[in-house]
């Protein structure tokens, strides 16, 4: 089977979420469709072709509503040419929205393109981010590192007593913020915060040891504190 995945974010996702997906789910064949980074060169021609894909239309940092707009101009296109897939996959931080809202957003935009209408399509989340995965995994992840072994209990203990951060419920972390549209904390940030505190040998890095954690994470472990990554798990394993 052919998967196209959209998945909104950056680098993590790039270099942390596509290796997993490749070595968990390996009988099928996965394309990241985005997200894309924005090469340089000449800048596009003006014209009214609104499915043309404009150079502010690619980039890292997409989520939400600016990642649906990007799924819909980059099926389009490739819809347009001769490539085919089988399953359309969506992963995204769900970062503390309703989760009903989110997916509606998601296949409104893949329903908006015609070309799409017989393709399957799965809408999967990461709550409140993908950092949830690796904290639900914490013994296979951060405490084996190098970089913070030494220092897991003390992180842990600051995680759970000055973050709240629920360790067998880790997607419950924070709530939404409505007025910047994202939740009041962010997980990936408490746990920089707690390498700072706890002096780590290293400062954690989302572009460093998010990606290095994400391939390391047991699904069968994230899946048994993690309802909405066992949703996406299940499917993806049920995969024909």
């Amino acid at each position: 089977m052919v998967v196209w995945v959209f998945a909104g974010g950056g680098e993590s996702e790039v270099r942390g979420l596509m290796p997993y997906l490749e070595g968990q789910y390996g009988a099928h064949s996965f394309i990241r469709k985005s997200p894309v980074r924005q090469k340089p060169g000449p800048r596009p021609q003006r014209g009214n072709n609104p499915h043309r894909v404009q150079r502010s239309d690619l980039g890292y940092g997409r989520t939400g509503k600016s990642l649906a707009e990007q799924v819909g101009v980059i099926l389009t296109r490739s819809l347009k040419g001769r490539d085919i897939c089988d399953l359309i996959l969506i992963i995204d931080d769900l970062d503390c929205h309703d989760p009903g809202s989110r997916r509606k957003l998601f296949k409104n935009a893949i329903n908006g393109v015609e070309a799409a209408a017989r393709i399957q399509r799965y809408v999967g989340f990461a709550s409140p981010e993908v950092e949830s995965w690796i904290v639900a995994d914490w013994g296979n992840t951060i405490a084996k590192d190098a970089d913070f072994k030494g220092s897991h209990q003390e992180m842990r203990h600051w995680l759970s007593t000055n973050e709240s951060v629920l360790f067998d419920r880790p997607e419950e972390f924070s709530s939404l913020d409505t007025e910047k549209n994202s939740c009041r904390e962010k997980l990936s940030d408490a746990i920089v915060e707690s390498t700072i505190r706890c002096a780590a040998r290293a400062r954690y890095s989302k572009g460093t040891h998010t990606p290095r954690f994400l391939k390391q994470i047991s699904p069968e472990v994230v899946s048994g504190k993690c309802p909405f990554f066992r949703e996406l798990h299940n499917h993806l394993s049920r995969l024909e």
